[in-house]
């Protein structure tokens, strides 16, 4: 009987102390939570004041004096290409959904502000827009350029009732469907050309980031002729794999569907990377379509993947057609037989050879988890709560006074006359765009979740 009660008296107070810290941990996450939301606070108002016209590029000397995009820049030019103005505009907007912030929502419609003024005649956008000087009459879907605009125009487009925003918005989308090759895909620039630049393009994943935009656009708009886009690129994904044994894809094709050159190092040839990229669109397409067809040719890619990697553990950018063999070429389509032998701009500015077994694992288990929705382990993974509280921890220790987020003895090309890059960096501190955009995304990481174990 007595230790009948020893054990009750226990439990008791094993019940107390566990309400006592559970709720010291509450206050503290509460405490962290301000915290955080000063954090954002300090560093966006330290980054509008960055901006050029509302836009953004992707370094800045501490002083802010110098400034960097696709090489050095100036103060009337901004990027298009994330981490340039589209990302921080949507880092900006996030922020003023969990906040309510009307700083934060004045910051992310100055940015969309400057790709209303870039944005061209056609509809869409190069990877700088230059602000005095005419808008050029191209449109990039190179490295997330164009896509990354819309995706973003659109969000603010769900928060604000602006007429222009609407207008640039209807136009943008208007392009996408009118780019939209015959076969599906999207090229890698519009109007065309007459080159490679015409192909259907899914390298930088220009094709998959396009894809991205009319998934986003039919749920916000349902449009039929956005819908018929949606089903026309589904089944381009599909014609376009390649058949075994080596069921992957290409990083780009002519109007005959057949891998083809684009530069002159780049060949005709089965891709790796692109086919993991490939494999995530089509997942993406299912889930939004419930269509499980999407889902039909991603076991034998997986399967090709695994079976395709090299024995000091990377993958081949591209592979032989036939023959599944690493290929390296340098400029003016030479052919060299390892990477050692690559010139200095191929072997350092050019990854011929990938770690793509990260990436493999974590697409291969949300394939699984979307076509065995009730087998265990299905669930998707998810930081938990106190891991990041870490990350909050951490990246408000790391602001400093001012708001700024520095990268430290950051490493990057020295600028030279000549026309080639010869081996020389600097190095120096630097304000980075894309550190911004990570941590304002974690900090507000660490508010959603709060928020959400906080019934708020």
């Amino acid at each position: 009987m007595k230790k009948h009660f020893l054990n009750l008296a226990l439990f008791f107070l094993f019940i107390f102390f566990s309400t006592i810290i559970q709720a010291q941990n509450k206050k503290e996450l509460s405490a962290l939570a301000t915290e955080a939301e000063n954090s954002l606070e300090k560093g966006i108002a330290y980054m509008q004041t960055l901006a050029i016209e509302g836009g953004y590029v992707y370094y800045y000397s501490l002083d802010g004096k110098e400034k960097w995009g696709e090489g050095k820049t100036d103060d009337r030019t901004v990027e298009v290409q994330p981490p340039g103005t589209p990302a921080v505009g949507m880092s900006l907007l996030r922020a003023y959904r969990l906040t309510k912030n009307k700083d934060f929502l004045k910051a992310a419609e100055d940015a969309a502000g400057a790709l209303i003024k870039g944005q061209n005649d056609l509809g869409g956008w190069d990877h700088k827009i230059y602000f005095d000087r005419p808008k050029g009459n191209r449109v990039s879907f190179d490295d997330n350029q164009t896509q990354s605009a819309i995706s973003f125009l659109m969000a603010l487009d769900q928060e604000i009732d602006r007429p222009e925003l609407t207008k640039a918005v209807e136009k943008a989308l208007n392009m996408m469907l009118k780019s939209q090759l015959d076969n599906g895909g999207w090229p890698h620039q519009y109007p065309w050309q007459g080159n490679y630049h015409d192909f259907a393009t899914f390298n930088d994943q220009g094709i998959n980031d396009c894809i991205r935009v009319i998934i986003e656009a039919d749920k916000y708009y349902n449009r039929e002729d956005v819908k018929k886009s949606l089903q026309k690129v589904g089944r381009f994904m599909m014609i376009s794999q390649l058949p075994p044994p080596q069921p992957g894809w290409a990083q780009q094709y002519n109007e005959f569907l057949q891998p083809a050159w684009a530069r002159t190092f780049e060949p005709p040839s089965v891709c790796p990377s692109a086919t993991v990229h490939n494999i995530n669109s089509l997942i993406d397409l299912y889930l939004h379509t419930k269509r499980g067809q999407y889902l039909e040719p991603i076991p034998d890619a997986i399967r090709w993947l695994k079976a395709s990697q090299l024995p000091n553990g990377k993958w081949g950018r591209f592979l032989e057609l036939g023959t599944n063999i690493p290929l390296y070429y340098d400029r003016g389509r030479i052919r060299v037989e390892s990477m050692q032998q690559l010139s200095l701009e191929r072997r350092t500015g050019y990854g011929y050879e990938v770690d793509l077994g990260i990436a493999i694992e974590k697409t291969e288990k949300q394939f699984q988890q979307v076509s065995n929705p009730g087998s265990a382990g299905s669930k998707p993974e998810r930081s938990s709560l106190e891991e990041l509280a870490v990350n909050a921890k951490e990246i408000i220790q790391n602001q400093d006074n001012l708001g700024r987020w520095i990268v430290h003895n950051d490493k990057f090309r020295k600028e030279i006359s000549v026309e080639k890059w010869n081996g020389e960096y600097r190095v120096e501190d630097r304000i980075s765009s894309a550190l911004f955009n990570r941590n304002i995304n974690l900090l507000c990481d660490f508010l959603e979740a709060f928020k959400s174990s906080s019934g708020n």
